[in-house]
């Protein structure tokens, strides 16, 4: 009672009391930061690129091994389909990341998804569809599987220790740490992976293109890939434009990229357009956004409709053409403009004996092959084992045949059964294993007739193993097993190329054919950053412009519809468009707000619009602490398209106002007190820096700024001489009542 008062008295001084078992518990120690990421985060690390997100050189990631046996376990090889949920839950016993998790793994495995150009499960119900994002998989309660008949060619040889198993996570069950494929699946099936610091994308292959490649190397080290392999092959069909220097690239080093093209008919009785194969990176969805979004820019003006029309037959993108459109010409654009031609970009990240590497297809196939020939080697040594162990038993029963009445008076006479295998040991001169075996033999088997049929075995097991052993000294004898399995391999399994592949496809042929049409327009912005595009020649039709109330029309231009436009923002970006990205419309809408349509930041508005026609003269930025910045016009120009440029102009103090001048003029800058400066910007030298701070230009007093600026007009001051700067900076002059009455009438 005493120490129980003492406990609870000392908790109340120390309120980490409870702690005081755990070393440095509540206490606050300074640490090297790199100490704590290399203890703390290298770990994390480790375990994802080694047990989460690269293949091995089985072609699977340990997430698709664990489903794939656990369903070779379930005896889903053969029989009929069970429900998915069943698969997923027993699965858990080695995959406990979470059902959902399991289950998108047999999705993507599945026929039904059409992730993969050879599927291991067949499925039964709405697996969803790889080129759909909006065909989704049903819940894993409707949905049915079982192992695809080519899992025979991972599992067959799984009990013949050809590969090693580890515990699982909880030691409750073994499981394979490889499966021993009889082909080079690591190159037949689309895999990617994103682990840290490093990433695996590998192309999908021809199986009867890798299995000959394979066995080419196997006959030939120095065997060129190309000769044989022609190019990756996609589930999702198209055409593959051939590039021999990037093939090459990716079958030597693993990297590079392949093109990918749509396929598609043309439907003359409807004058329309049917996509039926589009590339493996990208949706059916993707697709038509992008159209739709092209049309609404007006980039595009040959199609009336657009529309899919996927149903069980499969994919199908349907674009209904305006008359007299060349579908093939039509179809090139679309090419370079839209994600129908992508590039499938490769990197051939492979885990090697739990080493990442990134190797060529000939260095994969190589390793798959040291892979194979141990599996063979240690699947013969299983047999070669079994069948030594089988001849010795079969050798002790011959000894038995000599006098089969011996035995059985040696049984029958010894007292105890634990004495039984050793009289017959003494009796016959065999040794313990034969004699538990000889021991074991029912008593009706106990004939000449029996033993003599059991012991013809003999001369063929003596020559089996001679034949094993034969196949064991010889790495030939071993590779041509492994070349006759690849080789019924193609026989089963081999359906064709669905990718066609396109030799003679000029550049020409996918140019930009984006033609922007001249036209007269002017433009018209609001003070809240809405932007109206109108043909001129319909401005007589139209009325009076519609704007949001509140808001007025702050800028009326006149321009071409092929000029460009520079959107400076109060977030010191600027943001580059064409005039023929913004539609024609008229004068009772209220046109497009400008940062929705340019993708601006929450906050950001429009704080000048400067119309460029080429890129000549300078932009003229005034600043509220009375500093005037002159940049070339030339530091916005670039060779890409690039959208956003970023420090468009200094940010040291606020913008009071910008104006874009082809050359140089006067203007007239004004300051909160009144006052108003008039110089020439020749006599400002230009930067090329687009973020300059500028040059003083206004002398200011603590309590004033420079709040605007705009392009003087001949006879807006009565005494111009007064406004105009000698040396700056200047103070400027306060307009007399005669320049003010002018101003208000201009």
């Amino acid at each position: 009672m005493a120490r129980r008062k003492k406990d609870i008295e000392e908790k109340k001084n120390n309120p980490l009391a409870d702690n005081v078992h755990i070393k440095g518990a509540g206490l606050i120690q300074d640490e090297v930061i790199t100490d704590t990421l290399t203890s703390n985060f290298m770990p994390y690390a480790m375990s994802i690129i080694m047990s989460r997100a690269l293949p091995e050189i089985d072609g699977l990631k340990p997430s698709h091994r664990k489903l794939l046996y656990t369903m070779y376990l379930m005896g889903l090889l053969q029989g009929g389909t069970v429900k998915s949920a069943n698969i997923v839950g027993r699965t858990m016993q080695l995959n406990p990341h979470g059902d959902a998790a399991i289950y998108e793994t047999m999705v993507r495995l599945s026929r039904g998804n059409e992730s993969l150009l050879y599927p291991f499960v067949e499925s039964k119900g709405n697996f969803g569809k790889a080129y759909s994002k909006n065909m989704m998989y049903a819940a894993s309660r409707y949905t049915e599987a079982k192992l695809a008949p080519i899992c025979h060619e991972l599992f067959d040889d799984i009990k013949l220790d050809t590969v090693d198993f580890v515990d699982n996570y909880d030691n409750t069950m073994k499981e394979p740490t490889l499966l021993p494929v009889t082909f080079p699946s690591i190159l037949c099936n689309v895999t990617t992976g994103i682990a840290a610091g490093m990433a695996s994308s590998i192309a999908s292959f021809n199986l009867k293109e890798i299995c000959e490649t394979t066995i080419a190397l196997m006959k030939n080290p120095d065997h060129i890939v190309s000769d044989t392999l022609v190019a990756p092959d996609f589930v999702g069909g198209g055409y593959i434009l051939y590039d021999k220097d990037e093939l090459e690239k990716i079958y030597n080093t693993g990297k590079g990229s392949v093109k990918v093209r749509a396929k598609y008919t043309y439907d003359k009785k409807y004058n329309c357009i049917d996509i039926t194969k589009i590339p493996p990176t990208t949706t059916s969805e993707a697709v038509i956004d992008k159209i739709i979004e092209l049309v609404k820019s007006n980039k595009i003006k040959e199609i009336n409709d657009i529309r899919d029309e996927t149903d069980l037959s499969g994919l199908r993108i349907t674009i209904d053409l305006k008359r007299g459109i060349d579908p093939d010409s039509f179809m090139n654009k679309l090419y370079k403009i839209t994600p129908l031609q992508d590039s499938f970009s490769c990197n051939f990240n492979v885990l090697i004996k739990g080493r990442p590497m990134v190797l060529g297809v000939k260095s994969i196939l190589l390793e798959w092959i040291d892979f194979r020939l141990e599996c063979i080697r240690r699947r013969i040594t299983f047999n070669l084992d079994k069948k030594r162990k089988q001849l010795h038993l079969l050798k002790g029963l011959s000894k038995i045949l000599l006098d089969i009445d011996k035995a059985i008076k040696i049984v029958r006479e010894t007292e105890s059964e634990s004495e039984v295998v050793p009289n017959l040991m003494i009796g016959f001169g065999i040794d313990e294993t034969q004699a538990e075996y000889v021991a074991e033999i029912k008593l009706r088997h106990l004939n000449r007739e029996y033993i003599l049929k059991r012991i013809k075995d003999i001369e063929q097991l003596e020559n089996d193993i001679q034949e094993l052993e034969d196949i064991l000294s010889s790495k030939n004898k071993m590779k041509k097993i492994i070349i006759k399995e690849l080789q019924d391999v193609v026989k089963k399994y081999d359906n064709g190329r669905k990718s066609e592949v396109l030799y003679d496809v000029s550049e020409e042929a996918v140019a930009d054919v984006v033609e922007v049409q001249d036209y007269p327009v002017t433009l018209f912005l609001s003070a809240e950053g809405y932007l109206k595009k109108i043909k001129t020649a319909n401005l007589r039709m139209s009325g009076e412009q519609k704007v949001k109330e509140g808001d007025e029309i702050i800028s009326e231009t006149e321009c071409s519809n092929k000029d460009e436009l520079l959107f400076f923002t109060n977030q010191n970006q600027v943001y580059k468009s064409r005039v023929d990205d913004f539609i024609d419309t008229k004068a009772s809408v209220l046109g497009e707000y400008i940062p929705s349509k340019l993708e601006m930041a929450d906050g950001e508005q429009v704080a000048y619009m400067a119309l460029i026609k080429e890129y000549k003269g300078y932009m003229i930025f005034v600043f509220e602490n009375g500093k005037l910045a002159k940049v070339d016009i030339t530091a916005y120009q670039t060779k890409t398209n690039r959208k956003k440029l970023i420090n468009a102009y200094s940010n040291k103090s606020p913008l009071a106002q910008a104006i874009y001048i082809e050359e140089d003029t006067d203007i007239v800058i004004c300051s909160s007190s009144g006052r108003m400066l008039l110089l020439n910007t020749a006599g400002v030298l230009p930067k090329t820096t687009k973020d300059t701070q500028g040059i003083a230009c206004m002398k200011l007093k603590k309590t004033h700024k420079i709040t605007s600026l705009h392009l003087y007009k001949e006879g807006e001051f009565e005494k111009a001489w007064r406004f105009r700067a000698k040396n700056l900076p200047a103070a400027g002059a306060l307009p007399s009542e005669t320049d003010i009455a002018e101003q208000l009438t201009f």
